[in-house]
């Protein structure tokens, strides 16, 4: 076979400069035949293969020092079934583009997080997720996925077939093999009201199941030092569309949420001692407003404070319990928290690692800005989601091991003796999943 792709060996980093890696070399395959062709080659040199995406992963799950894939060449949509309702696309694609392009033909994903930088094989093997009362993550909309195995075997996975494979590589951290294209279900695109309010801490935790129930889509975020939230309900609407006015868009989403708030992290960072007020003022910045769009300009949003996150997820059911311990944690300790803390729902899947495996969650997500030490606000926070069965984003910073994270998914075993059977000489091996899957 002629060789088409790239081939490099730069240094990798990720978005938030948390891990960087320096691969043997790094290959951009074009098509699944040559990256069939990468694996064997990577086998026969001795090196392990990591694909990564767009690197909007905290751990270092796709760091590698052997063979590093760059999905940039996998990227596009394959095909359109309006039958079906669904669409297959190339696994580098990125979920912006994957957006635009669905918007295009008047389509849409049910659901989806609030970044859209992450290419969707990345999003989906992390267990990437936006909030819901009765849709899912991502990776629960794929209906079929393409995986390339540790031999070179395409193999296609589905409820109907390979279906224990389809059970566990549709949030598969990279263990299993290298996915090259997902199907995804799709309906005709929609509208959302994004209502969004101001609120207090006592209120939204009070109210918290019924504001759950009331909205298909409903977080919040809370600001520490502060009995301050901030509410968005996202619901399906007959329309007619009303999208932020122009100017308002630009104070809310780019001077408020990105530039005063670079400029106030900033300053925290250098002077922690104003955080407490700076987060008093923040909390009173936004606004209520109320807008009606397509989906990905609601559910999503820019992000270009970099900062470094820790997010579990807790039973649905435990949800208030754990943010009213975790209020009481900051109030009592010394730390300054310059970021707020974003919570959200996810109805129960099926997937064998996914956060909301076999049971409702609630995600409570802890951000600090970029370069602030954040080890003892993670350790406290993580010893309270520990005490509460809490089972951490496989792409966002965390201690858990394999011992732990056995007790927390039932379907653990299940999820490695499947890798036994797919990667026995751990050719998608590296620390991290040594750690958290054990070896």
């Amino acid at each position: 076979m002629t060789e088409t792709y790239a081939r490099t060996t730069s240094a990798w980093r990720n978005w938030a400069g948390t891990v960087t890696a320096r691969p043997a070399r790094t290959e951009s395959p074009a098509s699944v035949d040559e990256l069939a062709d990468v694996l064997r080659r990577a086998h026969a040199d001795g090196l392990k293969v990591k694909p990564v995406g767009s690197g909007h992963s905290f751990t270092a799950a796709a760091a590698t020092d052997g063979v590093l894939i760059r999905p940039d060449l996998l990227t596009g949509i394959r095909d359109i079934d309006r039958a079906a309702m669904t669409v297959m696309v190339e696994a580098g694609t990125p979920l912006k583009r994957l957006n635009t392009a669905l918007a295009r033909e008047g389509l849409s994903l049910t659901n989806m997080g609030d970044i859209m930088e992450q290419t969707i094989a990345g999003a989906t093997s992390t267990g990437t997720h936006g909030t819901g009362r009765d849709s899912a993550s991502i990776s629960a909309q794929i209906r079929a996925l393409e995986l390339v195995t540790a031999d070179g075997t395409v193999m296609v996975c589905s409820a109907e077939e390979n279906p224990e494979v389809f059970a566990a590589a549709r949030v598969g951290i990279g263990a299993l093999g290298v996915i090259t294209a997902v199907t995804l279900a799709v309906e005709p695109i929609f509208l959302l009201t994004a209502r969004e309010e101001p609120m207090g801490f006592d209120r939204v935790t009070t109210d918290f199941d019924q504001l759950v129930a009331e909205n298909e889509h409903f977080e919040f975020y809370w600001f520490p030092h502060t009995g301050n939230c901030n509410t968005k309900r996202n619901n399906r609407s007959a329309g007619p569309a009303a999208p932020p006015g122009r100017m308002s868009s630009w104070i809310d989403d780019e001077l408020l949420s990105n530039g005063v708030f670079q400029v106030a992290c900033s300053l925290g960072r250098a002077v922690p001692a104003t955080i407490p007020s700076i987060a008093r003022l923040s909390s009173r910045a936004l606004s209520a407003r109320t807008y009606t769009d397509i989906p990905f300009k609601v559910f999503t949003s820019p992000r270009r404070v970099r900062f470094v996150e820790m997010e579990y997820a807790v039973p649905r059911e435990l949800a208030v319990t754990v943010l009213r311990e975790l209020k009481a944690m900051v109030e009592r300790s010394p730390l300054k928290i310059s970021f707020p803390v974003e919570v959200r729902t996810a109805p129960a899947d099926d997937m064998a690692l996914s956060t909301a495996s076999g049971r409702d969650s609630a995600y409570i997500a802890v951000h600090l800005y970029k370069g602030t030490p954040h080890r003892s606000y993670f350790t406290a926070v993580e010893r309270i989601m520990t005490a509460h069965a809490g089972r951490p984003h496989w792409g966002k910073i965390h201690t858990r091991d394999a011992a732990y994270l056995s007790e927390v998914y039932p379907r653990f075993g299940e999820f490695t003796a499947l890798r036994d059977r797919l990667d026995p000489d751990r050719l998608f091996g590296n620390d991290y999943l040594r750690r958290v899957l054990g070896d």
